[in-house]
């Protein structure tokens, strides 16, 4: 994680045009793995995951000066990635009712993209998070996976933290239901 001295030597970087170039790799190399991980989770197709990646990084580079400094950088960043990601499933759904109605569609994603020797509990686990509805999927994603705090997640998804610890309550319900019904 960065420390604010990093952040704001890393900031500077980027509104500097004569480091700009060279911020934005050192950015990418400290975060690219992790923003990637966070998006995957919520398209979850590589190729739709590197295209995002790709419009995040876009992003992120095309509007750094617009970035307060009013929280993390990284923060600010899978705020970004959050919405790209978000954007891309709506295009996607054009051809169902709903985002929330595309689990069906990202579970057959996850089948087909998971290697064969993966664990049939983390393969359960990953479809129990599929029929979750997505902000709550998003919220307990970045609580579970990214360890967040609920402020942090709060800055991100641009929702209330107690709303944030309901949807991730409620996550955790769902998760636990869904395994339960489909073992044993």
């Amino acid at each position: 994680m960065e420390t604010e001295t990093q952040q704001a030597e890393l900031q500077e970087m980027l509104k500097d045009p004569s480091q700009r170039e060279k911020g934005f790799r050192l950015l990418m190399k400290q975060y690219g793995e992790t923003l990637y991980w966070h998006i995957r989770r919520i398209v979850v197709g590589h190729d739709d995951a590197e295209d995002v990646l790709q419009e995040t990084c876009i992003k992120i580079f095309s509007s750094i000066d617009s970035f307060r400094g009013d929280g993390k950088l990284s923060t600010w960043m899978y705020s970004i990635a959050t919405r790209e990601a978000l954007t891309l499933l709506r295009r996607q759904t054009h051809l169902f009712q709903s985002i929330d109605s595309l689990g069906s569609t990202l579970t057959n994603r996850l089948e087909a993209e998971t290697p064969m020797d993966t664990n049939a509990t983390e393969m359960l686990f990953q479809k129990a998070l599929l029929t979750l509805p997505t902000q709550q999927r998003i919220a307990f994603n970045l609580r579970y996976y990214d360890e967040m705090s609920y402020d942090e997640i709060a800055h991100i998804t641009g929702k209330n933290v107690n709303t944030l610890k309901v949807n991730y309550h409620f996550a955790q319900d769902k998760i636990k239901k869904y395994i339960k019904e489909h073992t044993a």
